[in-house]
């Protein structure tokens, strides 16, 4: 075999033990999911399905305990997307247009108050919002998610605004648009592969967090303490159901957004 052809053989076989690595847990999830308690409660489970039941999913359905928890977290996660996008969009477009030296500088200084462990800001975050009475409410959770997102969300934008020429805002202003006009008709129409992924991020962030909404959370459950609560009782059947539950509104929003997730859209805007 040839290097170039053994290093595609060695490259596709990297990509395959990742892509098995990825689906890997996922296919056992919705296995157990929808496997009778016989298949999976032995010694020697199967790997392939032998039998399938829609027991747990009913059971689960119909318990009324994973509604709630679905809506908050879909909701705390839908506000905080947008609001990262709100608040880290502006002050991304200003730093890109900073010099390098400010500009990295100021984004260190967002990462660095990002590298704290969730942990310690946890505990004096919900002493405060016991003040506030917003524990136990979305607006507590939105807020408390927002402090570890923006600054990821500023450093997506911030990249992403680099990208645009400004060539092409100088164009649109000698073509007679205000700064406001360039703004919405250039810039953010360019940037919106980042912002979906900027958006994106946020939202997966807030959909799965756990700490923040362990401290935060007193009776009205998250999707993840949902899924905890699950497993602390032992009960493997529900864990899987209500985890593999977790996944389609993730699955659902990535495939929703994938034809924004590319690259591709400057080529060409400069000759």
């Amino acid at each position: 075999m040839t290097r170039p052809g053994l290093a595609r053989t060695l490259a596709l076989g990297l990509l395959t033990a990742a892509a098995l690595g990825a689906i890997g847990p996922l296919y056992l999830l919705a296995k157990v999911s929808l496997s009778p308690p016989a298949e999976v409660m032995t010694a020697h489970p199967t790997l392939l399905p032998h039998g399938l039941t829609l027991d747990h999913w009913r059971r689960l359905l119909a318990s009324g305990q994973v509604a709630a928890p679905l809506a908050k977290s879909l909701t705390a996660a839908s506000l905080v997307a947008l609001a990262a996008l709100a608040l880290a969009a502006p002050a991304a477009y200003s730093l890109s247009r900073l010099p390098a030296r400010w500009r990295y500088g100021i984004l260190l200084g967002l990462f660095a108050c990002r590298m704290l462990p969730e942990v310690s800001i946890a505990l004096p975050v919900a002493v405060i919002f016991l003040r506030w009475g917003l524990l136990d409410t979305v607006t507590g959770l939105v807020l408390s998610h927002l402090t570890l997102v923006l600054p990821v969300a500023a450093w997506v934008l911030t990249t992403t605004f680099l990208t645009i020429p400004r060539e092409l805002e100088e164009a649109a202003a000698l073509d007679g648009c205000s700064a406001w006009q360039t703004l919405w008709r250039v810039t953010l129409r360019l940037a919106v592969p980042g912002l979906v992924v900027a958006g994106l991020l946020a939202w997966l962030f807030s959909w799965e967090e756990f700490v923040l909404a362990t401290y935060l959370t007193l009776g009205a459950k998250t999707m993840p303490l949902q899924v905890y609560y699950y497993l602390y009782q032992g009960n493997w059947f529900l864990t899987s159901v209500s985890a593999t539950l977790m996944m389609v509104p993730v699955l659902g929003l990535t495939g929703l957004l994938q034809r924004h997730l590319q690259g591709t859209s400057l080529v060409g805007a400069i000759r």
